[in-house]
């Protein structure tokens, strides 16, 4: 019968335990069993099967065999029924050449268990014979044989189909532009987005510029009691994560088919609401009266993930990630973890940070990162460039709707790339410096690469880190081409050039920008690169000019304080690959 490959294993598992159990019993130690209801059934059942079994072992010959065999099927069938299940003598025939079939799918408790249900009035006959076989000295073969198949069973793996991530909505806001087409347009022209802050009064700082959004608008995104309120952080990060809802065309009757509980939000920040706390502790100078009575939720990372969810009414996992300018990277490959494992259908993912205010622009300079390149700011971000000294900040949120493959097609969305992967290390070295030899950054591209199942010499196109400091850029470049140096097609530019280092947006950000990349064929430029280091290929280099590149694999790495390392694969999407 079609249902006793699925339920031979568990006729197997039963006997063994009534062998087990009788044995024990004999010995004085009892196999535990569970304390419920089944628990407390089987105990009598147990406990009838022990002096059954006992007076079987008192007899000698064929007589006894055959007392304890009977006992031992009448105690499985007894143990059976109460389960619903009755174990056949095909059944057992077919232990012996068990089907590779999954155990735990719709088969097991679906079908086949309505199938033995229908048996519960017509196996008596089969149980009977079982029971003449039993005694008939054919037990050993119901009970050791099976053992034995069911070990190789478990030794095979029952292949599976892993589930896919593909892109199917983008959504940002940067100081190029507040959605990827115009984002992406921008980089291709190599236009500057570094300019003089005017946020506040920085005339005492040695540092003056940065990659500051000058106009930016929540009206249609962000309710104004809200915006009044909230951190920038949180206000770019909930109007990039509902740009990326409405990119993948997700309208309102979509979302209504949507199962709620599988939808969820992983978008991160570096550095969480600095502007409200600083304004909470500048209020608690005159009295804690006057603090912000939001001032602690809109001020932590994971708020921000939360109210999207809230306006979104999506019930999947939801939290945030806050691993320096490493943020994004961690938070999309976890959100695609949560899609492969069966979590999530739709996952929100990304980062979002704005922390160009005087205590962040004052930490950062205290601890000597940024250029102070203040005569010409539009070329203070020069990453392999010889006369760089140190990275800008900038400030924005990048989101990608990542989603299962056969969920986006069945709805019909457009996939922009697939997904395919990711990996994280730790320098382990210290605080602010990269390894010398690069050593984790090295790792993580491995790692990456294995857990992708991708050949190295696919890979074409790398979207580096690269922040215009001195020791990261070189020890990034150096890791790349021990990686992939034997590569002749492959290209490598730095977003960072034009946009400045979003720190924890800056992986969505550079992501977004990859994957345009991927869908137009060009790569952008990396400008100021006018004296490159003498280790830098140019060739390798994408210099001060786009590029035409037929993408077959994109890495996207990111780095940050702490020694955290993340890259990420995406490639593009190919129907005919779903076969493989």
């Amino acid at each position: 019968m079609a249902f006793t490959a699925a339920t031979s294993p568990l006729c197997t598992w039963l006997i063994a335990a009534c062998v087990t159990n009788s044995v024990a019993g004999l010995t004085g130690n009892d196999a535990p069993v569970s304390s419920g209801p089944l628990g407390r059934r089987l105990k009598r059942r147990i406990a009838r099967s022990k002096q059954l079994t006992a007076e079987s072992w008192l007899g000698i010959g064929v007589q006894a065999a055959s007392r304890s065999g009977q006992s031992l099927v009448a105690f499985c069938e007894s143990g059976l029924s109460e389960l619903g299940t009755f174990c056949s003598l095909q059944g057992f025939k077919e232990c012996n050449n068990l089907k590779q079939e999954s155990l735990f799918g719709d088969g097991f408790f679906g079908e086949s268990l309505r199938g033995l249900r229908g048996l519960r009035g017509s196996g008596s006959k089969s149980i009977r014979a079982g029971r003449r076989a039993v005694a008939a000295g054919k037990a050993s073969a119901v009970v050791v044989q099976p053992a034995k198949e069911s070990e190789q069973k478990k030794n095979k793996k029952t292949a599976t189909k892993q589930r896919r991530v593909v892109v199917t909505g983008m959504g940002l806001v940067s100081c190029h532009g507040h959605d990827p087409d115009t984002f992406y347009e921008n980089l291709l022209t190599g236009k500057s987005g570094i300019t003089e802050i005017e946020r506040f009064d920085c005339r005492d700082f040695p540092t003056r510029f940065a990659g500051e959004i000058k106009s930016f608008s929540t009206e249609g995104w962000v309710a104004g009691k809200f915006a009044r309120r909230m951190d920038r952080f949180m206000l770019y990060l909930l109007t990039a994560g509902k740009k990326a809802v409405m990119d993948a065309d997700i309208s309102e009757e979509v979302m209504k088919d949507l199962d709620k509980s599988k939808c969820g939000v992983l978008i991160g920040s570096a550095m969480g609401g600095m502007q409200v706390f600083n304004d909470a502790i500048e209020a608690l100078r005159v009295s804690y009266r006057k603090m912000n009575p939001f001032c602690v939720p809109f001020a932590t990372t994971n708020m921000g993930s939360a109210m999207l969810a809230m306006d979104l009414g999506w019930m999947g996992p939801n939290y945030s990630i806050s691993t320096a300018c490493a943020t994004s990277n961690f938070c999309m490959l976890s959100a695609a973890n949560h899609i492969i494992r069966g979590e999530a259908d739709v996952m929100l993912s990304g980062g979002s940070d704005a922390a160009i205010i005087p205590i962040g622009l004052g930490g950062f300079v205290a601890c000597r990162a940024l250029s102070q390149r203040n005569d010409d700011p539009a070329k203070a971000s020069r990453p392999w460039d010889k006369n760089r000294d140190g990275f800008v900040m900038g400030e924005g949120a990048g989101v990608l709707l990542l989603e299962e493959l056969e969920h986006a097609k069945t709805r019909g969305a457009e996939i922009y790339a697939e997904f395919l992967g990711g990996s994280f290390t730790c320098d382990a070295y210290h605080m602010t410096e990269p390894h010398p030899e690069g050593a984790g950054v090295l790792l993580c591209i491995e790692k990456a690469l294995a857990q992708s199942g991708v050949n190295k010499t696919d890979v074409n196109y790398v979207n580096a880190h690269a922040t215009s400091t001195k020791a990261g850029d070189l020890q990034e470049y150096k890791a790349l081409m021990k990686a992939f140096g034997g590569n002749p097609e492959l290209k490598v530019n730095s977003t960072k050039s034009m946009v400045g280092h979003l720190l924890g947006a800056a992986g969505a950000v550079e992501a977004i920008a990859t994957i345009q990349a991927i869908r137009s064929g060009w790569v952008h430029p990396t400008i100021n690169l006018e004296d490159p280091e003498s280790e830098v290929d140019m060739n390798v280099i994408v210099g001060d000019e786009k590029q035409r590149l037929d993408i077959k694999v994109a890495l996207s790495n990111s780095f940050g304080f702490g020694g955290h390392n993340s890259s990420i694969l995406f490639a593009p999407y190919v129907e005919a690959n779903e076969e493989e």
